[in-house]
């Protein structure tokens, strides 16, 4: 029996990550797609890493628990890193909230249960989460802490109808979650964050950058501090530090790593996005 890495959405995010913590254990790679997770195993395999493979919609609880079934039998779960989602060019309001906020939230809760001690959980949020501007406090209570279940009937759910905004909400949920179940992971004696990447230049970043929103996030790139989009590389070193013996007195906090966009979008040359968010 290995130490266990779950990787959940196993894209390049995720596997830079993976490649980071996964020496010398297990990594389990579970993706909507059983030829997306066979494809990222094919190339840890090819790197010397140990995997096994798995289809998971984390849409539905009873798919995650098959994912942890499976994940506990090569050993204890000690890294979760969560990379799966849909971005607002690719899926309709519903199928982002039911992906990117319920099954999220789902995720959190189960291998909260089951995380080994030492252990420790990332959650791939976004840049777009802080973008959203004020909720009120019965708002971000409402998103942190009511039951997994009934997140999506909130009223304030249930009343979108936009993509974006829908995505939005969504990693707001997120951040706010990975606080919340900080204190129940802290008790299993695992640390829980949450990064909200900027673009990154993945197939979904692609997606986005070719989509109606294209132009638009090409010019936000431009004028943004760093002038440039971010690698999955960038981000699985954060991830990596966070996921260390390092970064053991850090739980329940987000990182933004946008090269500097959020900062500009409220306060810098990126403001005239405000009026179009």
């Amino acid at each position: 029996m290995k130490d266990v890495v779950v990787l959940i959405g196993a894209g390049s995010i995720g596997q830079a990550i993976a490649r980071r913590v996964g020496a010398g254990k297990h990594v389990v790679l579970a993706d909507l797609r059983q030829e997306g997770a066979d494809v990222a195993a094919k190339i840890l395999d090819d790197a010397g890493f140990e995997t096994s493979t798995i289809a998971v919609d984390i849409s539905k609880r009873e798919s995650i628990l098959a994912l942890v079934e499976h994940a506990q039998q090569f050993g204890a779960i000690k890294n979760v890193i969560n990379a799966a989602g849909v971005s607002p060019s690719q899926a309709p309001v519903a199928a982002i909230l039911k992906v990117d906020l319920y099954g999220t939230a789902v995720l959190l809760e189960e291998f909260g249960k089951v995380i080994a001690d030492g252990g420790s959980g990332i959650i791939i949020s976004s840049q777009s989460g802080h973008r959203l501007g004020a909720l009120t406090e019965e708002q971000n209570f409402q998103l942190a802490t009511t039951h997994t279940e009934e997140l999506l009937n909130l009223d304030f759910i249930t009343a979108i109808t936009d993509t974006l905004k829908a995505y939005q909400y969504s990693k707001r949920c997120n951040v706010l979650r990975v606080m919340y179940e900080a204190t129940r992971w802290g008790k299993r004696g695992a640390t829980i964050n949450s990064i909200s990447p900027g673009i990154i230049i993945t197939p979904l970043a692609n997606d986005e950058l070719k989509g109606p929103r294209g132009a638009g996030y090409r010019n936000m790139l431009k004028a943004s501090p760093a002038g440039r989009a971010g690698t999955p590389d960038e981000v699985g070193d954060l991830a990596e530090f966070l996921m260390s013996s390092r970064g053991r007195f850090i739980s329940g906090a987000d990182f933004l790593i946008d090269g500097g966009t959020t900062a500009s979008y409220w306060f810098g040359d990126l403001q005239y996005l405000k009026k179009t968010h």
